[in-house]
């Protein structure tokens, strides 16, 4: 099997060298280089041609995301951020790092050790898999809005790598008829309420990190908080969710199938669920609930995913009524909609 050539880049000379030796314990990696700042890191990608980079955002000289801004064009390269809990970390995404891991604060050598293992080896692994240039940004069709009130209607949204971008391609395009709006990403607790905030800041719908019993309304969009299950709960013509904490499932926690199974039973036929790039299995059960119970579909095509794992799952189980591109989906959502009874 061939190995992962990785380059390490960060300006602390003892974090280089711990992620060095314990990346390397694992018979798939080899780092082939470290950087001390984006000059160094420069060099380094031109005379290793790595396959992916680890890339600390603040460091001297010139940080992380500025560098990702001046590299990308001419070296495309699967990058995973290291980074402290900073909304920094999304410009990082959207100059087109693939993902990122929480940056550990102290802790110590056993526990680094740990977290290199459990976080960022499985991240560098599903980085290798990806074509740099998937998540560049998209123009799709314009939405209008319709007028329609879209009563006890339901979307919900599910993702993981690459989808903070592809959640936002999403979106960007609603209008603030859209009816409300259910989504898990899955990310580390902390980032989900900054990565809320910067989509309530960039779009034309309201978006919030999701607490216990919040009301799912029109013209709202709730994100599934990173250490939570979420879950859609009705009452009446009321659509609540609850927010708690659990056992992993699919993997995840929040889990896009606990989402989806959830909305299966709570809106049925109607909801329309929608699964976005991201590595694994999760969320595919969930979709194949949905479309059981009457609601509509769609799975992201091939050619748009940072990673075609779940839209692939759930398509190849039969829980994608329509698949299509990014930068349709919004247009399909509110096709569906406007069809509905």
């Amino acid at each position: 099997m061939r190995t992962i050539k990785v380059l390490v880049v960060d300006d602390s000379a003892f974090f280089r060298t711990i992620l060095s030796q314990v990346l390397n314990s694992d018979p798939a990696i080899e780092v082939v280089a470290t950087a001390g700042d984006p000059y160094q890191a420069r060099d380094m990608i031109i005379r290793f041609n790595p396959d992916v980079m680890t890339l600390d955002v603040e460091m001297p000289r010139m940080n992380g995301i500025e560098f990702l801004r001046k590299l990308m064009p001419q070296h495309p390269i699967p990058t995973v951020m290291i980074s402290s809990l900073n909304s920094v970390v999304f410009d990082a995404m959207e100059n087109g790092a693939v993902d990122f891991v929480n940056k550990p604060q102290n802790m110590l050598g056993d526990e680094i050790t740990n977290w290199i293992k459990n976080e960022l080896l499985t991240k560098i692994k599903i980085a290798a898999t990806v074509t740099v240039g998937n998540n560049k940004k998209l123009e799709g069709f314009k939405v209008n809005s319709t007028g329609r009130t879209y009563l006890n209607k339901i979307v919900a949204i599910g993702a993981s790598t690459g989808g903070t971008e592809a959640i936002f391609n999403v979106v960007k395009r609603f209008n603030p008829d859209i009816p409300g709006t259910v989504i898990v990403q899955h990310m580390p607790p902390g980032f989900t309420k900054m990565y809320a905030d910067r989509l309530n800041n960039q779009c034309r719908v309201r978006v919030k990190e999701a607490e216990n019993g919040d009301i799912v309304e029109r013209g709202k969009i709730l994100i599934a908080a990173g250490d939570k299950h979420m879950r859609l709960v009705r009452s009446g013509d009321t659509y609540r969710v609850e927010c708690k904490h659990g056992e992993k499932v699919s993997g995840h926690c929040p889990s896009v199938d606990v989402l989806f199974k959830s909305v299966a039973e709570a809106a049925g036929r109607n909801a329309v669920g929608v699964i976005l790039t991201g590595m694994g299995g999760d969320g595919a059960k969930g979709l194949l609930a949905m479309r059981r119970a009457g609601a509509h579909t769609i799975g992201e095509a091939e050619q748009t995913c940072v990673v075609y794992g779940m839209p692939k799952v759930a398509y190849d189980i039969g829980a994608v009524e329509f698949q299509m591109p990014l930068e349709n989906i919004a247009a399909k959502i509110y096709n569906i909609l406007n069809s509905m009874p």
